[in-house]
């Protein structure tokens, strides 16, 4: 299963969650149901949704700094746990390099979002890159 699938899982989870107020490890249990989703894949699943829940406070703050004129809650929901994913992708599990961090987050904007989404995703997160000085490594 390719990554981009795995962010689009965790994307749903955390969606579920935000909506619905449901027990985490719940959610994660149905999502993977899913016989299709090889155990690698199963890992990343959890460990994007279990440090995107476990770090959303500080990463809503960061957030927050960078989303000018917008506050978490009006935020669509979609757009506001795209940028939690991608935000701990980059600052907590740097198992990935920024730059696809970046656009698998404007992918996902591209497909769950609305026609804003995309540049808002890319304009919050390039601010982040730059004020936060990360490096794009090759890995």
């Amino acid at each position: 299963m390719k990554r981009r699938v795995a962010r689009e899982k965790s994307l749903q989870a955390l969606y579920q969650v935000d909506v619905t107020k449901e027990n985490i490890q719940e959610v994660i249990t149905q999502r993977l149901e899913d016989e299709t989703i090889d155990e690698k894949a199963k890992e990343f699943i959890v460990n994007i949704i279990e440090g995107t829940v476990a770090h959303t406070e500080e990463i809503d703050k960061i957030i927050k700094n960078y989303a000018v004129d917008w506050t978490i809650e009006r935020m669509s929901i979609v757009d506001r746990n795209i940028l939690r994913i991608a935000i701990y992708e980059m600052n907590y599990s740097k198992m990935t390099p920024i730059k696809v961090i970046l656009n698998e987050a404007i992918e996902l904007a591209k497909i769950f979002g609305s026609d804003k989404s995309p540049k808002f995703i890319n304009g919050v997160l390039g601010k982040i890159k730059e004020d936060f000085g990360v490096e794009d490594e090759d890995k």
